[in-house]
Protein backbone atom coordinates (compact mmCIF):
# COMPACT_ATOMS: atom_id res chain seq x y z
CA UNK A 1 0.00 0.00 0.00
CA UNK A 2 1.06 3.49 -0.85
CA UNK A 3 2.18 5.86 1.68
CA UNK A 4 -0.39 8.41 2.60
CA UNK A 5 1.15 12.31 1.93
CA UNK A 6 2.69 13.29 5.05
CA UNK A 7 1.01 16.24 7.14
CA UNK A 8 3.09 16.70 9.86
CA UNK A 9 7.23 17.16 10.59
CA UNK A 10 8.32 13.59 12.12
CA UNK A 11 9.94 13.28 15.57
CA UNK A 12 13.53 13.64 15.96
CA UNK A 13 15.55 11.64 18.39
CA UNK A 14 19.00 11.40 18.47
CA UNK A 15 21.21 8.56 20.04
CA UNK A 16 24.75 9.65 21.02
CA UNK A 17 27.14 10.42 23.76
CA UNK A 18 31.09 11.22 24.43
CA UNK A 19 32.67 8.41 23.42
CA UNK A 20 32.78 5.18 21.05
CA UNK A 21 31.84 1.84 22.71
CA UNK A 22 28.94 2.48 24.85
CA UNK A 23 26.30 0.76 22.75
CA UNK A 24 25.00 4.06 20.70
CA UNK A 25 23.85 2.14 17.54
CA UNK A 26 22.43 -0.95 19.91
CA UNK A 27 20.33 1.38 21.54
CA UNK A 28 18.81 3.22 18.57
CA UNK A 29 18.17 -0.12 16.43
CA UNK A 30 16.55 -1.19 19.47
CA UNK A 31 14.43 1.84 20.02
CA UNK A 32 13.46 1.51 16.17
CA UNK A 33 12.28 -2.21 16.25
CA UNK A 34 9.72 -0.93 19.22
CA UNK A 35 8.58 1.59 17.91
CA UNK A 36 8.15 0.10 14.36
CA UNK A 37 7.10 -3.34 16.00
CA UNK A 38 5.45 -2.55 18.98
CA UNK A 39 3.72 0.91 18.89
CA UNK A 40 3.58 0.02 15.22
CA UNK A 41 4.69 3.34 14.01
CA UNK A 42 6.32 4.23 10.52
CA UNK A 43 10.17 4.31 11.76
CA UNK A 44 13.60 5.63 9.78
CA UNK A 45 17.10 4.95 11.27
CA UNK A 46 19.55 7.26 9.85
CA UNK A 47 23.26 6.32 10.45
CA UNK A 48 25.10 9.55 11.16
CA UNK A 49 28.36 8.27 12.54
CA UNK A 50 30.24 9.44 9.37
CA UNK A 51 32.95 8.21 10.56
CA UNK A 52 32.20 4.65 11.04
CA UNK A 53 28.32 3.74 9.89
CA UNK A 54 27.86 0.30 10.74
CA UNK A 55 23.83 0.65 11.83
CA UNK A 56 23.22 -1.73 8.50
CA UNK A 57 25.27 -4.62 10.09
CA UNK A 58 22.79 -4.96 13.14
CA UNK A 59 20.35 -6.26 10.11
CA UNK A 60 22.76 -8.24 8.18
CA UNK A 61 22.62 -6.05 5.09
CA UNK A 62 26.50 -6.04 4.27
CA UNK A 63 26.70 -3.61 1.56
CA UNK A 64 23.86 -1.37 1.19
CA UNK A 65 23.26 -0.05 -2.29
CA UNK A 66 22.11 3.29 -1.40
CA UNK A 67 23.46 5.51 1.69
CA UNK A 68 24.11 9.12 2.75
CA UNK A 69 26.93 8.95 -0.17
CA UNK A 70 24.22 9.52 -2.31
CA UNK A 71 22.75 12.08 -0.95
CA UNK A 72 25.67 14.54 -0.30
CA UNK A 73 27.54 13.72 -3.83
CA UNK A 74 24.45 12.65 -6.06
CA UNK A 75 21.63 14.75 -4.54
CA UNK A 76 19.41 11.91 -4.36
CA UNK A 77 16.58 13.05 -1.99
CA UNK A 78 16.74 11.21 1.51
CA UNK A 79 13.15 9.68 0.96
CA UNK A 80 14.46 7.99 -1.85
CA UNK A 81 17.37 6.04 -0.16
CA UNK A 82 15.64 4.60 2.67
CA UNK A 83 16.27 0.57 2.63
CA UNK A 84 14.31 -1.96 3.85
CA UNK A 85 15.69 -3.91 6.90
CA UNK A 86 13.17 -6.80 6.82
CA UNK A 87 11.20 -5.84 9.79
CA UNK A 88 7.65 -4.13 9.15
CA UNK A 89 7.29 -0.65 9.43
CA UNK A 90 11.63 0.20 9.86
CA UNK A 91 13.16 1.44 6.92
CA UNK A 92 16.87 2.29 7.18
CA UNK A 93 19.40 5.38 5.94
CA UNK A 94 22.49 3.61 5.64
CA UNK A 95 25.62 5.96 6.41
CA UNK A 96 28.32 4.54 4.01
CA UNK A 97 30.16 7.61 3.38
CA UNK A 98 32.83 6.99 1.47
CA UNK A 99 34.76 10.51 0.97
CA UNK A 100 33.01 12.17 4.00
CA UNK A 101 33.59 12.13 7.83
CA UNK A 102 31.73 13.86 10.27
CA UNK A 103 34.65 16.67 10.51
CA UNK A 104 34.40 17.94 6.82
CA UNK A 105 30.62 18.02 6.21
CA UNK A 106 30.19 21.68 5.23
CA UNK A 107 27.68 24.12 6.94
CA UNK A 108 25.70 23.59 3.63
CA UNK A 109 25.51 20.46 3.30
CA UNK A 110 24.73 20.01 6.91
CA UNK A 111 21.89 22.29 6.92
CA UNK A 112 20.16 20.28 3.92
CA UNK A 113 20.29 17.24 5.51
CA UNK A 114 18.66 18.43 8.56
CA UNK A 115 16.05 20.02 6.49
CA UNK A 116 15.91 16.61 4.27
CA UNK A 117 15.74 14.65 7.55
CA UNK A 118 12.40 17.03 8.79
CA UNK A 119 10.68 15.96 5.63
CA UNK A 120 10.65 12.15 5.59
CA UNK A 121 7.46 10.40 5.52
CA UNK A 122 7.90 8.89 9.02
CA UNK A 123 6.65 8.95 12.43
CA UNK A 124 9.78 9.12 13.90
CA UNK A 125 13.56 9.52 12.53
CA UNK A 126 16.50 7.95 14.83
CA UNK A 127 19.62 9.60 14.82
CA UNK A 128 22.81 7.24 15.55
CA UNK A 129 25.99 9.59 15.16
CA UNK A 130 29.29 8.98 15.98
CA UNK A 131 31.38 9.75 19.78
CA UNK A 132 33.09 13.16 19.85
CA UNK A 133 32.40 16.66 19.90
CA UNK A 134 32.91 17.92 16.55
CA UNK A 135 30.89 20.54 15.48
CA UNK A 136 28.67 18.73 13.43
CA UNK A 137 27.67 16.11 15.89
CA UNK A 138 27.24 18.30 18.38
CA UNK A 139 24.69 20.41 16.25
CA UNK A 140 23.19 17.39 14.87
CA UNK A 141 22.52 16.66 19.04
CA UNK A 142 21.35 20.21 19.19
CA UNK A 143 19.07 19.87 15.84
CA UNK A 144 17.13 16.32 17.40
CA UNK A 145 13.53 16.77 19.39
CA UNK A 146 15.29 14.38 21.98
CA UNK A 147 18.73 13.77 22.61
CA UNK A 148 19.50 10.45 24.12
CA UNK A 149 22.89 10.03 25.49
CA UNK A 150 24.00 6.50 25.77
CA UNK A 151 26.54 5.75 28.63
CA UNK A 152 28.37 2.87 30.71
CA UNK A 153 29.53 2.92 34.19
CA UNK A 154 32.96 3.46 33.89
CA UNK A 155 34.87 6.79 34.86
CA UNK A 156 35.77 6.59 31.43
CA UNK A 157 32.44 6.84 29.67
CA UNK A 158 31.74 9.14 32.49
CA UNK A 159 33.94 11.71 32.14
CA UNK A 160 33.70 11.81 28.28
CA UNK A 161 30.05 12.33 28.58
CA UNK A 162 30.39 15.15 30.91
CA UNK A 163 32.72 16.75 28.45
CA UNK A 164 30.26 15.94 25.61
CA UNK A 165 27.36 17.56 27.33
CA UNK A 166 29.67 20.50 28.38
CA UNK A 167 30.09 21.49 24.84
CA UNK A 168 26.84 20.70 23.97
CA UNK A 169 25.41 23.27 26.32
CA UNK A 170 28.46 25.91 25.63
CA UNK A 171 27.36 25.49 21.82
CA UNK A 172 23.43 25.66 22.15
CA UNK A 173 24.79 29.00 24.64
CA UNK A 174 27.09 30.80 21.56
CA UNK A 175 24.75 29.89 18.96
CA UNK A 176 21.22 31.35 20.94
CA UNK A 177 23.39 34.72 21.78
CA UNK A 178 24.64 34.96 18.37
CA UNK A 179 21.34 34.87 16.91
CA UNK A 180 20.24 37.71 19.14
CA UNK A 181 22.88 39.70 17.77
CA UNK A 182 25.13 39.03 21.25
CA UNK A 183 28.05 37.58 19.00
CA UNK A 184 31.45 36.91 21.07
CA UNK A 185 29.25 37.38 24.84
CA UNK A 186 29.68 33.90 25.66
CA UNK A 187 33.39 33.77 24.73
CA UNK A 188 34.12 36.71 26.40
CA UNK A 189 32.62 35.68 29.34
CA UNK A 190 34.03 32.15 29.87
CA UNK A 191 37.40 33.49 29.09
CA UNK A 192 37.35 36.01 31.69
CA UNK A 193 35.10 33.36 34.11
CA UNK A 194 38.15 34.19 37.28
CA UNK A 195 36.82 37.46 37.35
CA UNK A 196 33.36 37.02 37.26
CA UNK A 197 33.89 33.96 39.32
CA UNK A 198 32.06 31.81 37.09
CA UNK A 199 33.44 27.54 37.60
CA UNK A 200 31.19 25.69 35.48
CA UNK A 201 28.67 25.60 32.73
CA UNK A 202 26.04 25.98 34.99
CA UNK A 203 27.24 29.20 36.51
CA UNK A 204 27.66 30.86 33.16
CA UNK A 205 24.46 30.13 32.09
CA UNK A 206 23.16 31.77 35.73
CA UNK A 207 25.34 34.97 34.67
CA UNK A 208 23.25 35.55 31.74
CA UNK A 209 20.12 35.46 33.41
CA UNK A 210 21.15 38.09 35.48
CA UNK A 211 20.94 40.78 32.63
CA UNK A 212 17.93 42.44 31.29
CA UNK A 213 19.10 41.69 27.57
CA UNK A 214 20.07 38.08 28.11
CA UNK A 215 17.86 36.98 30.61
CA UNK A 216 15.18 36.39 28.67
CA UNK A 217 16.71 34.93 25.73
CA UNK A 218 18.91 32.08 27.99
CA UNK A 219 15.69 31.33 29.65
CA UNK A 220 14.06 30.62 26.65
CA UNK A 221 16.27 28.63 25.04
CA UNK A 222 17.00 26.23 28.05
CA UNK A 223 14.19 25.87 29.67
CA UNK A 224 12.94 23.21 27.66
CA UNK A 225 16.26 21.75 26.94
CA UNK A 226 16.78 17.78 28.04
CA UNK A 227 19.44 15.27 28.13
CA UNK A 228 17.61 11.62 28.19
CA UNK A 229 20.14 8.99 30.16
CA UNK A 230 20.40 5.33 29.63
CA UNK A 231 23.23 3.41 31.13
CA UNK A 232 24.59 0.68 29.46
CA UNK A 233 26.39 -2.45 30.55
CA UNK A 234 25.56 -2.55 34.42
CA UNK A 235 26.75 -5.06 36.32
CA UNK A 236 25.27 -4.27 39.83
CA UNK A 237 22.62 -2.07 41.87
CA UNK A 238 25.71 0.26 42.52
CA UNK A 239 25.94 0.83 38.69
CA UNK A 240 22.06 1.08 38.17
CA UNK A 241 22.15 4.01 41.14
CA UNK A 242 25.00 5.71 39.05
CA UNK A 243 22.91 7.01 36.68
CA UNK A 244 21.14 8.98 39.04
CA UNK A 245 24.29 10.43 40.55
CA UNK A 246 25.16 11.23 36.54
CA UNK A 247 21.73 13.10 36.67
CA UNK A 248 22.53 15.00 39.42
CA UNK A 249 25.98 15.99 38.38
CA UNK A 250 24.39 17.35 35.27
CA UNK A 251 21.90 19.42 36.99
CA UNK A 252 24.50 20.89 39.42
CA UNK A 253 27.29 21.57 37.28
CA UNK A 254 25.63 21.90 33.96
CA UNK A 255 22.54 23.00 34.91
CA UNK A 256 20.87 20.58 32.60
CA UNK A 257 17.82 19.17 33.05
CA UNK A 258 18.57 15.20 32.70
CA UNK A 259 16.17 12.54 32.99
CA UNK A 260 17.13 8.83 33.58
CA UNK A 261 14.94 7.07 31.55
CA UNK A 262 16.67 3.33 32.00
CA UNK A 263 19.47 0.99 31.99
CA UNK A 264 20.55 -2.44 30.19
CA UNK A 265 22.26 -5.08 32.22
CA UNK A 266 25.51 -6.49 30.57
CA UNK A 267 25.10 -10.08 28.89
CA UNK A 268 26.95 -11.66 26.47
CA UNK A 269 23.82 -12.62 24.62
CA UNK A 270 23.88 -8.74 23.24
CA UNK A 271 27.18 -8.93 22.22
CA UNK A 272 26.58 -12.59 20.34
CA UNK A 273 23.65 -11.14 18.27
CA UNK A 274 25.55 -8.20 17.14
CA UNK A 275 28.42 -10.44 15.76
CA UNK A 276 25.56 -13.06 14.34
CA UNK A 277 23.67 -9.48 12.58
CA UNK A 278 20.74 -10.63 13.89
CA UNK A 279 18.88 -7.88 15.37
CA UNK A 280 18.55 -8.63 19.23
CA UNK A 281 15.03 -7.60 20.15
CA UNK A 282 13.26 -9.41 17.67
CA UNK A 283 14.97 -12.99 18.29
CA UNK A 284 14.65 -12.04 22.47
CA UNK A 285 11.07 -11.04 22.45
CA UNK A 286 10.76 -12.68 25.68
CA UNK A 287 14.19 -12.00 27.76
CA UNK A 288 15.10 -9.22 30.34
CA UNK A 289 16.50 -7.35 28.31
CA UNK A 290 13.29 -6.55 26.04
CA UNK A 291 11.32 -5.96 29.14
CA UNK A 292 14.47 -3.18 29.89
CA UNK A 293 14.34 -1.74 26.23
CA UNK A 294 10.62 -1.64 26.55
CA UNK A 295 11.17 0.51 30.33
CA UNK A 296 13.29 3.14 28.48
CA UNK A 297 11.52 3.61 25.46
CA UNK A 298 7.98 4.21 27.15
CA UNK A 299 9.56 6.27 29.65
CA UNK A 300 10.98 8.50 26.76
CA UNK A 301 7.72 8.12 25.14
CA UNK A 302 5.85 9.08 28.06
CA UNK A 303 8.34 11.55 30.06
CA UNK A 304 8.76 8.92 33.02
CA UNK A 305 12.14 8.07 34.83
CA UNK A 306 13.64 5.07 36.50
CA UNK A 307 12.14 4.03 39.74
CA UNK A 308 14.98 3.20 41.97
CA UNK A 309 13.27 2.09 44.73
CA UNK A 310 11.11 -0.62 42.55
CA UNK A 311 14.67 -2.01 41.13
Amino acid sequence: MAKQPQTKKPKVWVVGGGKGGTGKTFVASSLGIYLSERRRKDVVLLDADLGGANLHSVFGLKQPKKSLNDFFELKVPLEELRIETGIKNLSLVAGDIHSLSADNIRFTQKKKLFRHITQLNANYVLLDVGGGSHYNIIDTFLFADKGIAVITPDILAVENMYQFMKNVIYRKLRMTLRFYGFKGLAQDTWAKRGMYKISNIRELLDFFKHFPETKDIVHEAFSEFKIYLILNKVRSMQDIHLGASIKSTFQKYLGMDTQYVGFLEYDDSIWKSTRQQKPFLVHHTESRFATEIELFTENLLRGNEVNLWEE
